[in-house]
């Protein structure tokens, strides 16, 4: 009687690899197992203590019989483990709850979460442990090392089910302090280095990018640009040597084009690691000096008339004026809220791809006819359109929203909002074309009209197709 031993196989090519060795050491000890059962048998049969010897073999097989059973429950079925160095098996777990729970924290939301904890052995792996045992995935990890300590910064995947307050709870209770938290998105799976130097090369592309840059570098935050000489000849910001200033929430840079560039964020102190890398956007921004990207559009107006739509900046501010002078006192105060004779003393900022981007229509003979700004008013975002009086009603100020819009889009803003007068039907009709949800407000005159952009890329493509070109359309850029 041979024991039950359960049989290990490899698969080769998906088949079970059979080996001719075992089979015949079994061949043989069921030969054996014949022989030993014949003699047996006669020396019982023959014998004359047969009766005895058949009860001692059966005493001694029940003996053995135990034994094996002992000996299999003790030490298991399972042949002795061999190191091969792949990677082990995960243990079977069972189906049911577990399994559902298991889905939810690969499918469940995207958390980034800042804590400082203390700079000692230990501290963060207690804290990771304190986040496993929520069943909470760290995607990734980045250490801001301070004087007293170290700023950990985590991107995060919990189950659907767990809330930040819960996260925050289990990362102070494993010794985490000043704990940040706020949903993320799919965009910030791109790990650091790989995003500093995204926002590295649209700033080198373009002037207006900065701001954006920094704003996706450091999350929420408040940038302004500071001129050097205000208008008005008042005391100009207070000056900030070459390296910057760094005050816990707010980072002061020397802005590239004169005058002092700050970075505010109330809700959380900036890190020295986050200083730096922000002045180092900043340095390469002032090296490479201004720019625009280059191309243009040429569009056809409904009266058959051609058009050009492309970027401006300060370089075109003698064709701005011109413009300006074209139009009448009427539309420039539509368009301007103060004195209509200070309206030229705007268009340099207006113009400034430092606060923003400009797009101009201009005719087949250079002359400027119309001029729209998107313009980054701390973390909002304002449109604003002036177009010639000789040009209106013939699409311009819409094809010029339009395209402003998508550049808000592309540069990850919430919404938009155009300050007029309630009188300005022009403007109002061209926000009502671009089918987004619209907020507005009134008071004494004055009207804002606020676009939500999350709906943008359905509603505005219309803006866009009938008988036109995004700008940027490889087909109809010179």
């Amino acid at each position: 009687m041979t024991p039950n031993i359960p049989h290990v196989t490899r698969a080769k090519h998906g088949r079970p690899v059979h080996h001719w060795r075992r089979d015949v050491v079994e061949l043989a000890a069921l030969f054996t197992a014949v022989a030993v059962a014949d003699a047996v048998a006669n020396l019982v049969g023959h014998g004359p203590d047969g009766p005895a010897l058949l009860v001692i073999s059966a005493m001694a097989l029940a003996a053995t019989a135990a034994f094996h059973v002992w000996w299999s429950r003790r030490h298991g079925h399972a042949p002795p483990a061999i190191d091969t160095g792949a990677r082990p098996t995960a243990e079977p777990r069972p189906a049911g709850p577990s399994e559902q729970s298991s889905a939810d924290a690969v499918a469940g939301a995207l958390w980034r979460m800042r804590t400082t904890v203390k700079d000692e052995p230990g501290s963060l792996a207690a804290l990771c442990a304190a986040l496993a045992g929520r069943r909470v995935d760290i995607l990734s990890l980045q250490a801001h090392p301070l004087a007293d300590g170290a700023v950990d910064e985590f991107l995060l995947r919990a189950p659907g089910t767990l809330t930040a307050a819960e996260i925050t709870r289990a990362v102070a209770l494993a010794g985490g302090r000043s704990t940040w938290i706020e949903r993320a998105d799919a965009h910030d799976l791109v790990d650091a280095p790989t995003r500093v130097l995204g926002l590295a090369a649209r700033t080198a592309l373009d002037t207006a990018e900065l701001p954006l840059a920094l704003r996706q570098l450091l999350g929420r935050c408040t940038i302004r640009s500071l001129p050097g000489t205000p208008a008005g000849g008042g005391p100009g910001p207070r000056p900030v040597p070459v390296e910057g200033v760094l005050e816990d929430t707010v980072m002061r840079l020397p802005a590239p084009e004169g005058g002092v560039l700050t970075v505010e964020r109330p809700y959380l102190p900036f890190t020295p690691t986050e200083f730096a890398r922000a002045r180092a956007l900043v340095e390469l921004d002032s090296r490479l000096g201004p720019r625009i990207p280059g191309g243009q559009d040429v569009l056809t107006l409904p009266g058959g008339n051609d058009i050009t739509v492309r970027r401006v900046d300060t370089g075109d501010l003698t064709a701005a004026r011109a413009m300006h002078e074209r139009c009448s006192p009427h539309t420039l105060a539509l368009r301007y809220h103060g004195p209509v004779g200070d309206a030229d003393r705007y268009l340099n900022h207006l113009l400034s791809p430092r606060f923003g981007r400009t797009l101009a229509a201009q005719t087949a003979s250079g002359r400027i006819v119309g001029l729209g700004h998107l313009l980054w008013d701390g973390d909002e975002t304002e449109v604003a359109l002036l177009v010639e009086d000789d040009w209106q009603q013939r699409g311009i100020g819409g094809e010029l929203l339009g395209r402003l819009v998508a550049m808000a889009v592309e540069a990850g803003c919430e919404s938009v909002y155009a300050v007029t007068k309630a009188s300005n039907t022009g403007m109002v009709a061209a926000m009502r074309g671009l089918g987004l949800p619209l907020d507005y407000q009134i008071e004494e005159g004055t009207l804002v009209i606020t676009a939500r952009l999350d709906s943008v890329p359905e509603a505005a493509r219309p803006l866009h197709d009938i008988g036109r070109h995004p700008l940027g359309d490889p087909a109809r850029r010179d």
